[in-house]
């Protein structure tokens, strides 16, 4: 049987407690492969949030030995509190390789989709809501509801089964909301993102989503999945995004 090559190889800096660094593999074009190191991160404050980004390079570095062409920091309130451009930084010193976060590829997206009335659904605690809240507003956008399923762990989050994460998004329809923004890289949702899309009449972004989305136009990949969403399939590109035109 002749061996399955890849194209391209992209590093996943992934917490240690999440369990679904599968879904940007699930989603992800055939050419493209995922290899994943671990970040220490057991619970889900505040304080665990801004300490994932500690001993970067470390980690790193472990992804540079499979010669990634990119690597990706893939936890959304993670790179929020640890800063895009510090923890980019970090990993480029420590392996010369350059590097994209999950909050950066978030707010991409929903400045491409040019929706600015966000329902934001999450599996966070309060404190770390407020902090997302906060930056979304900052950032010029409206957060006109929130809502969620708390959790205190990273294997709670991926424990929630993705109908759960339906039903929750469904509930909104018939509010007045430009889009969803789902809100965590630990959560189980891609199977679900279009029957969502097709059920509230509004796109949905999701953290795994939009960073897969981000890594596409970084290594100028052109294939373009079609049933994850409308981001995906790449109704929001055009070129004043920094990103391919591509028909859809």
């Amino acid at each position: 049987m002749k061996a399955r090559t890849f194209e391209h190889r992209i590093g996943q800096l992934y917490p240690s407690g999440g369990i679904r660094d599968d879904e940007m593999q699930k989603m992800a074009p055939d050419s493209l492969r995922f290899i994943t190191t671990r970040l220490p991160f057991r619970t889900t404050d505040l304080s665990s949030n801004a300490g994932l980004s500690k001993q970067l390079g470390i980690h790193a570095e472990l992804l540079a030995d499979a010669q990634v062409d990119l690597i990706a920091f893939n936890c959304t309130t993670g790179s929020l509190v640890g800063g895009p451009d510090t923890i980019n930084k970090k990993i480029y010193d420590a392996t010369g390789i350059k590097s994209v976060t999950t909050i950066e590829a978030v707010m991409e997206a929903l400045h491409a989709s040019e929706m600015r009335r966000v329902i934001l659904m999450t599996p966070y605690r309060t404190e770390v809501i407020k902090a997302e809240i906060e930056f979304l507003e900052a950032s010029g956008y409206q957060v006109v509801n929130s809502i969620g399923i708390p959790c205190d762990d990273p294997v709670s989050q991926g424990l929630i089964p993705s109908e759960v994460w339906y039903e929750l998004a469904c509930s909104v329809k018939g509010q007045d909301f430009d889009v969803v923004l789902a809100s965590c890289a630990g959560i189980e949702i891609a199977d679900v993102i279009q029957s969502i899309e097709d059920a509230i009449e509004r796109p949905i972004i999701t953290s795994n989503q939009a960073l897969l989305w981000a890594c596409l136009h970084r290594l100028s990949i052109p294939s373009r999945p079609q049933i994850y969403g409308a981001l995906l399939r790449g109704n929001f590109d055009d070129a004043t995004n920094r990103v391919l035109r591509l028909d859809c």
